[in-house]
């Protein structure tokens, strides 16, 4: 009796069961979603959720999203778009040389930062002082593709790229070790490019990066990302974590607080910080005064959570220059014209 063709779907998981490592994770072995859905035949679960990623309104929103330089004119500089990207494409090469998941990789570092504030960590501290002092980007990411994207049914991933998602960062620890790639893809990524920009925008020159981490993890910013992926590749091959070999691990962490000290703390960086805080805690403490202000989607769910919860949902997915406008609309007077009918009459 002829056997009907395999598709492509299985095809795949049959790829990954013979040319994987022992440790990776196996697509047919997810957990599954919250709700249960028919198996697409040309794609794998993983696959799906990048693709549902990259199509979301949260992915296209990030293009205007500070990363660390709030609002700049100059194209040039990194958003949390490109940041993203960057993150993606430095994760999947360090999943392709452990023989990881590289389709769980891509999807968890493309959501990785979906639920980050306008104007990057100032727009998130503000959501600490004034909704909750537990809140994060990262949770905010899990709750945009859990329940934000979609107006309330969300995208509906799999467990682990959600737990790849909201693990991404600070001393959580994804459950998989392609959830854990993106936790050193992610630093590795902001260290670099944020040197770059820094340099860009004449807050530091490269001679300002200490010579010992010059000497250690290189003078160009390809070869110290090239120096950071090769250890993070040689401390995890065979092992059942994600490191950092200890010696660049040292090096990595020094670079970071010299980038706190010289550039995240500066204040030429953050000379406009101060007003980006201001106007998002003024469109807060407004819309918690008129929540029905609010898109409707927003105001309905107020029915369901605190007003609190439910401005934060709306301002964290704003972009920097909805924010601004939004601002100016509500709190800035516009000019008078006067009516065609007075000027004829004039």
């Amino acid at each position: 009796m002829e056997q009907e063709p395999r598709t492509v779907r299985e095809i795949f998981y049959e790829r990954e069961r013979t040319t994987l490592s022992e440790r990776a994770f196996l697509c047919e072995n997810t957990r599954g979603r919250d709700r249960p859905e028919e198996e697409c035949v040309n794609r794998t679960e993983f696959q799906r959720d990048r693709d549902r990623i990259l199509h979301s309104k949260s992915f296209r929103r990030m293009m205007h999203k500070t990363q660390v330089f709030l609002f700049p004119v100059d194209e040039h500089y990194r958003t949390r778009l490109t940041h993203t990207l960057e993150v993606t494409q430095i994760a999947r090469i360090i999943a392709r040389a452990l023989m990881l998941n590289e389709d769980l990789c891509e999807a968890a570092a493309l959501g990785h930062d979906l639920g980050h504030t306008p104007f990057g960590h100032s727009g998130e501290a503000v959501m600490q002082d004034c909704f909750d002092p537990n809140f994060t980007h990262y949770r905010q990411s899990l709750r945009v593709v859990e329940f934000l994207e979609k107006n309330g049914q969300g995208l509906n991933l799999t467990w682990e790229v959600r737990d790849g998602i909201v693990n991404h960062s600070g001393s959580n620890k994804a459950s998989t070790l392609e959830g854990r790639i993106i936790k050193f893809a992610d630093r590795i990524a902001y260290i670099n490019h944020d040197i770059d920009d820094s340099v860009r925008a004449g807050i530091i020159t490269s001679e300002d990066i200490p010579k010992e981490y010059r000497e250690i993890l290189g003078e160009k910013h390809s070869t110290r990302i090239n120096t950071m992926v090769s250890s993070v590749i040689e401390a995890s091959r065979g092992k059942d974590d994600i490191a950092m070999t200890e010696r660049i691990g040292r090096a990595t962490d020094g670079l970071r607080s010299f980038l706190f000290e010289s550039v995240y703390y500066n204040p030429r960086a953050k000379r406009e910080e101060a007003k980006a805080r201001m106007l998002v805690e003024q469109l807060y403490r407004y819309f918690c005064e008129n929540p029905d202000k609010m898109p409707e989607f927003y105001y309905q769910n107020t029915a369901n959570d605190s007003v609190g919860r439910c401005v934060c949902d709306y301002i964290s997915g704003m972009t920097d220059r909805y924010a601004v406008a939004l601002y100016k609309d509500l709190f800035v007077p516009k000019e008078w014209e006067t009516p065609e009918i007075t000027r004829r009459d004039w």
